[in-house]
């Protein structure tokens, strides 16, 4: 993996929240927080960056689990508002109207649209900015519901991967249960990132940063890392069949 200085990005990131708060005029940031490490850390950073006064966080399960424990964690340890809305209702109020009943991955996009459209609500109503927490681990392979938690005004953890938020959140302070808890989702009961992805993160971010950052042949990637070249064809597939979820809307030109 690429060598990073941790301390330098930190201040970059904060920096950067900083800069668009004030030059959209807004009061502050509105974050979904899950009680995961991706919104953990951009709560974090948004809290140096702003102060806590400025960071409302929105905590919306769909079921009652530890995560929840987890999130409310997030908030008090930051000492920022924050604000628990049940979606179930919500999400179950929209596929009654369905006239079908949704297989689990459509339900969980329907969950994180709900989420989606709860935090715009909120950030339009205090004149605040939405903060994706999407990290590039995610984003290069399509790992997350378009126009649902990848929707966002900014996401300061975009351009960093999953392994080196681990790093981030350990420098600022993220409590150590969320660190080591298996990633998730949460879009359905016991579903896990890495069970879903068919890969670990610390394969899946060396295979990426060579794939996509350093442009290497796939033969050649597959050598470095003594892994089969199918593994790096089944992340290659991964990025390219996501590429729609990467870009705005598109159409013929004329």
């Amino acid at each position: 993996m690429r060598k990073l200085d941790y301390h330098a990005a930190i201040e970059r990131i904060t920096a950067f929240i900083r800069e668009k708060v004030d030059e959209a005029g807004a009061d502050g940031v509105v974050i979904g927080i899950s009680g995961g490490i991706d919104s953990a850390t951009t709560a974090h950073l948004a809290v140096k960056a702003l102060g806590n006064e400025k960071v409302l966080g929105l905590i919306m399960p769909y079921y009652e689990k530890g995560d929840v424990d987890d999130a409310r964690l997030v908030c008090s340890s930051l000492g920022i508002a924050c604000r628990e809305i049940d979606i179930k209702p919500i999400v179950d109020s929209f596929v009654a109207q369905l006239g079908f009943q949704p297989d689990k991955r459509s339900l969980g996009n329907i969950m994180a649209r709900t989420r989606m459209v709860l935090l715009y609500a909120h950030a339009n109503q205090l004149n605040r900015l939405v903060l994706g927490t999407s990290n590039r681990s995610e984003f290069l392979t399509g790992y997350f519901t378009k126009w649902g938690d990848g929707a966002s005004d900014y996401a300061p953890l975009i351009n960093l991967y999953k392994t080196e938020v681990w790093e981030i959140a350990r420098l600022l302070g993220v409590p150590g249960r969320i660190i080591e808890k298996k990633p998730t989702a949460g879009l359905w009961e016991g579903q896990t990132d890495e069970d879903e992805l068919g890969i670990s993160y610390r394969l899946l971010d060396e295979i990426l940063w060579r794939l996509v950052d350093l442009r290497m042949p796939k033969e050649r990637i597959a050598e470095e890392l003594g892994v089969p070249v199918e593994k790096v064809e089944y992340v290659q597939d991964l990025v390219r069949r996501s590429e729609h979820k990467r870009r705005l809307p598109t159409g013929p030109e004329f």
